[in-house]
């Protein structure tokens, strides 16, 4: 790989874009195609991609079922903005959504398009859950990320993020999440007591919510029995319980929400990312129908009518159809990459490398954040795409497409186990 000559083509972005630019400084390299779990850099490296647009490209790049659809609407001069407007392609996403994904599961929620993005989901689930309740506070969990604005960053944990807020982040409490405290003690029944006890300080809250994976805090997984009891806790109280669903949804974890398993019917669901299946910005806010009431226009988005993302996302819901077994096809990869990953584990048992994750997203942590970069680096430029998360940035995450074949898994982990190799060399 020539990484002179891919580091020269970054001149334009170094001198002209703000210092808050992130991944390219992880990924330095101009990129220009990419199809299915392979992009391509404009000087012909070839990249397999462990990192999927941070979960948004769960069906690969450019995938061609969904490519074809948009072009097909595209030429068509069909409508690409429409605010809340009722628009054919937004009616055949709802009717579609509820026939494909709801129905089957016993789900009964109304649609709400907030933005464009996973926090306008997130900002529009808290402020309905406060505006039902009439209560203030939200509760949420240590190491959790729910986006970037102050709503949703008063949620997350990551102290880094927290502080470029500027201000003081109100209106929220962080629990200790599933494990925070190691195996043997219960947090919910912490949680519990600090609802129960008037002299704790902490107020009812509005609602609480939750990741079931925590993807930028460190791939930590919630047991299925921990969110059963969270949603006890929360009809006991009459709090709202909230699923942000925006990275570990759509499929990441074998079903399509990744509480599913779990057996939980939370009151609101925040979903984003994947939704529109070719990385288009979308995100839905669905909410049970006794919690819908919002007036004429209260919360709104310019972008919340993107017809584009709507035609795509209605495709990739071809992938969740009735004897479809895509679902069934997840969870054999997600059985192949766990064992490599615990293979590899084992081969490199005096680093102390420890597997975390559940389905197609596993995380790797190492004892400090410093290894952590210098493997992602050394990955990169041997033609792999990783990031690192956790509060400590000491865990690589593994996010390929959900559709790659068990050849891509192979040489992605055959090129992660020699990054590590290398690293330890150094």
């Amino acid at each position: 790989m020539n990484l002179v000559e891919t580091e020269k083509n970054l001149k334009t972005f170094e001198s002209l874009e703000s210092e808050v630019r992130s991944y390219i400084r992880s990924f330095p390299t101009t990129f220009q195609k990419a199809v299915g779990y392979k992009m391509f850099d404009c000087n012909s490296n070839e990249y397999i991609d462990f990192f999927s647009g941070a979960g948004t490209l769960n069906y690969g790049h450019n995938n061609p079922k969904l490519k074809e659809k948009l072009i097909e609407y595209i030429a068509s001069d069909n409508i690409v903005h429409s605010l809340d407007m009722a628009t054919v392609a937004k009616e055949k996403f709802i009717k579609k959504f509820n026939d494909v994904i709801l129905t089957p599961r016993n789900f009964n929620y109304k649609f709400m398009f907030p933005g464009p993005t996973g926090t306008n989901a997130v900002e529009s689930a808290i402020k309905i859950a406060r505006k039902v309740t009439k209560r203030k506070n939200i509760i949420s969990f240590t190491n959790a990320f729910h986006g970037m604005t102050l709503g949703s960053l008063a949620l997350s944990g990551n102290a880094y993020k927290r502080k470029g807020a500027g201000v003081p982040l109100h209106y929220s409490v962080l629990m200790p999440y599933d494990n925070y405290f190691g195996k043997h003690i219960n947090t919910i029944e912490i949680l519990d007591k600090y609802l129960e006890d008037s002299g704790s300080g902490v107020d009812l809250p509005a609602a609480i919510i939750f990741e079931t994976v925590q993807g930028e805090g460190g791939i930590n997984s919630a047991s299925f029995k921990w969110m059963k009891e969270l949603e006890y806790i929360c009809k006991k109280w009459n709090i709202l319980l909230i699923v942000d669903d925006i990275q570990v949804g759509c499929g990441r974890t074998g079903t399509f929400f990744s509480f599913e398993d779990a057996q939980i019917y939370p009151d609101i669901v925040c979903l984003s990312k994947s939704l529109s299946g070719h990385g288009l910005p979308m995100s839905l806010t669905l909410l049970k129908p006794e919690f819908d009431v919002w007036g004429s226009g209260e919360h709104n988005g310019t972008f919340r009518g993107n017809n584009y993302a709507f035609v795509t996302a209605t495709e990739a819901l071809s992938y969740w159809e009735k004897g479809n077994n895509f679902s069934e096809s997840i969870k054999i990869k997600s059985d192949i990459l766990q064992k490599k990953l615990l293979d590899l584990a084992s081969n490199y048992s005096v680093i102390h490398p420890e597997i975390r994750g559940r389905g197609m997203i596993k995380g790797i942590t190492f004892e400090d954040g410093e290894y952590a970069s210098k493997v992602c680096s050394n990955a990169f430029k041997m033609g792999l795409l990783l990031e690192t998360s956790g509060a400590k940035n000491d865990v690589i995450k593994i996010l390929p497409p959900l559709t790659i074949d068990e050849d891509g898994i192979n040489q992605g982990i055959e090129l992660l186990s020699e990054s590590i190799k290398r690293s330890s060399e150094l």
